[in-house]
């Protein structure tokens, strides 16, 4: 568990010389002494919430990014360091900073679910037993900003994105003197993909070649990202459905799921790909997907076993509706009346919101950086502004691919290794995506470097504590530090 032992420093609240403008409500860094309680001894750690500067080639700054570290005492110059951002395009890094690695974790009431009362209590899994952390904020979420609404145009992209968080960790590598630390990169969803691109933009342009990647229920082919009428696209989606149904039957077990993914690549895929089956085996067929998703008979068939668009508002029963980051996760449906109006995620939208207010509170209270800025958790302009490769809209995602930038960093960096990591009922980017990336890769490449692992929940599976665990163990034998 993580406690703080005092504070020994905190920095003035707004740089004197700039006493105007946006940048003006922007502290300055914040640093802050504390001791991780971990279940194998004290950790004595430094929290610097800070910023850092970056600046067009006419010398002018162009936006200043938010970034909170910490580092341990006395780690050595061989201790891993680790930089994690989210995704969206458009969230910032408190969900992985409350929710997963930072020394503390917000939980949401004993349901899990309860965003009204969230408490924010010490993590005994922090990544911080076994790496040193550096959460960031791209330009836009969180404190982050730029300049101004023409600056931050240079920032919402895939290449501009990239460069820009590689050259905010290449200043934080060299400010620091971390050059001789194995570097990491954690990115959750869109994080993920942004990962792979970061990784190539400070091997490319910065220097820095990573160690290795953790990816948390990535996009990674955007083609098979909600593409439901695609035959391969709805079988790589099948099993995380199966498995929500088998959560929600309480009757969940990774053998019965493999079950759903042996259909889900044979039978499943064969009958999406060909013609709509008649008679008897049609009756055998649309049965057998009502069965494993819960959606009615007569629904399937409708579709045509093509369950992608049908299955929020007909897997869990009259009246309710899932969202797609669990398909395990049922609330009442606010329009039952409409077929097709949804309300609001009640997990992007609902409880997880708690995580804005929450880390502005953790960085007043605990980490010294009051800002009389709001944090940005999700900001949904960046997302609608965003360049998918050089062009803006929801079709240009479907072009979005990281899986040759995997194969090279595998290629020509010998010692670096992947892992990707997925909650079973994630509908949105579902683990059998990732699977089939992986499966497609040549062997000389992947073997015992890359890895995938599933954990019971969806796309933020770490809210739950049993996955939490088991995911922080996984991946300090990833790091290599177990006996640390």
């Amino acid at each position: 568990m993580a406690q703080e032992s005092g504070e020994r420093e905190r920095g003035p609240r707004t740089e004197q010389s700039e006493a105007s403008g946006i940048f003006s409500l922007i502290p300055t860094d914040s640093t802050t002494e504390h001791v991780f309680k971990s279940p194998a001894g004290d950790v004595p750690y430094t929290a610097t919430a800070g910023r850092l500067d970056l600046f067009g080639q006419d010398g002018k700054r162009t936006a200043k990014v938010f970034y909170a570290a910490y580092s341990a005492k006395n780690g050595g110059a061989d201790r891993p360091l680790t930089f994690a951002f989210n995704g969206g395009p458009g969230a910032a890094s408190a969900y992985l900073h409350l929710g997963l690695v930072g020394p503390k974790i917000l939980e949401f009431g004993t349901s899990g679910d309860d965003g009204t009362r969230p408490v924010l209590q010490d993590n005994p899994q922090s990544w911080l037993a076994f790496t040193d952390l550096v959460l960031i904020d791209p330009v836009g979420t969180g404190w982050s900003r730029a300049a101004n609404d023409d600056a931050a145009k240079g920032f919402y992209g895939v290449r501009q994105d990239a460069e820009s968080l590689a050259k905010v960790i290449s200043l934080y590598v060299q400010k620091n003197n971390r050059l001789q630390s194995p570097k990491y990169l954690l990115g959750e969803s869109y994080g993920g993909f942004r990962a792979a691109k970061v990784a190539l933009a400070l091997k490319n342009t910065q220097g820095i070649l990573p160690a290795g990647i953790i990816m948390l229920s990535p996009l990674i082919e955007g083609k098979f990202l909600a593409n439901s009428d695609d035959p391969l696209s709805a079988a790589l989606q099948f099993p995380s459905l199966a498995a929500a149904e088998l959560e929600r039957r309480q009757d969940f077990t990774a053998e019965k799921l493999s079950e759903a993914e042996r259909f889900a690549m044979t039978d499943y895929l064969v009958a999406l790909a060909g013609a709509p089956p008649h008679g008897p085996d049609a009756d055998a067929f649309y049965e057998r997907v009502s069965t494993w998703t819960g959606i009615p008979r007569e629904a399937v068939e409708r579709a045509r076993g093509f369950v992608g668009d049908i299955y929020a508002k007909q897997m869990a029963g009259a009246g309710k509706v899932v969202s797609p980051y669990d398909a395990a996760y049922a609330v009442p449906d606010a329009y039952p009346e409409d077929p097709y109006t949804r309300n609001d995620d009640p997990i992007l939208e609902g409880y997880t919101r708690a995580y804005g207010a929450a880390f502005n509170s953790y960085a007043r209270n605990e980490l010294g950086f009051a800002s009389e800025m709001t944090y940005s958790l999700l900001n949904e302009d960046i997302n609608r502004r965003w360049e998918w490769n050089g062009s803006r809209g929801g079709d240009s995602r479907a072009l979005a691919s990281a899986s040759t930038d995997i194969r090279d960093l595998l290629s020509v960096i010998p010692s670096f290794k992947l892992m990707i990591a997925h909650g079973y009922s994630d509908a949105l980017t579902p683990y059998g995506a990732s699977r089939y990336v992986l499966d497609h890769l040549p062997p000389e490449l992947s073997k015992g470097r890359v890895d995938l692992k599933v954990y019971r929940g969806g796309h933020m599976f770490y809210t739950k504590a049993d996955s939490r665990r088991s995911f922080a163990a996984d991946v300090r034998r990833f790091y290599g530090t177990e006996d640390r």
